[in-house]
């Protein structure tokens, strides 16, 4: 997960939301990713999409059995609907997402029952951590848009 919260650190530097992922098999990391929808303006470049994409490449396959997906927030269900249909084994993620996570905070997905693949998952890894990323990500940028609305006030 450390390895995870540095790819995150990697998006929140180019102005993305601080997520990353790395997928892992046999304990070597066969791909990675860090969020880029904003920079590359493709809303499905997620970490964990990026890190598939990574992975397949370098396996010359879509599909990734025996693999555990690292990554720094729960995944959304377009990332979930990725990770089924490429066989991934295991998700382990540090912090919750409330509002559009689906494996601990909106579980109805899990039980869906057009899956035919079924993963294990694990979160509250490195939680803290994950969490105080992302929080002082979108605090830092609700102060920047406030500094820049209060320049735009003109003065009395």
């Amino acid at each position: 997960m450390k390895k995870a919260l540095l790819l995150a650190e990697k998006a929140a530097n180019s102005q993305e939301v601080p997520v990353g992922a790395l997928l892992v098999r046999d304990e070597l990391i066969i791909g990675e990713g860090w969020n880029q929808p904003i920079g590359s303006c493709d809303p499905s470049a997620h970490a964990e999409v990026m890190a598939l994409r990574a992975a397949g490449t370098a396996e010359k396959n879509y599909r990734l059995p025996n693999t555990t997906l690292y990554v720094t927030i729960e995944p959304c269900s377009m990332c979930l609907g990725a990770l089924m249909h490429a066989r991934v084994e295991h998700i382990v993620f540090g912090a919750k997402e409330p509002k559009a996570g689906v494996l601990d905070s909106n579980v109805e997905w899990q039980s869906a029952s057009f899956f035919n693949h079924h993963l294990s998952w694990r979160g509250g890894v490195c939680e803290q951590e994950c969490s105080a990323l992302i929080s002082d990500f979108f605090s830092r940028r609700r102060n920047e848009k406030k500094a820049l609305k209060n320049l735009a006030r003109p003065e009395k």
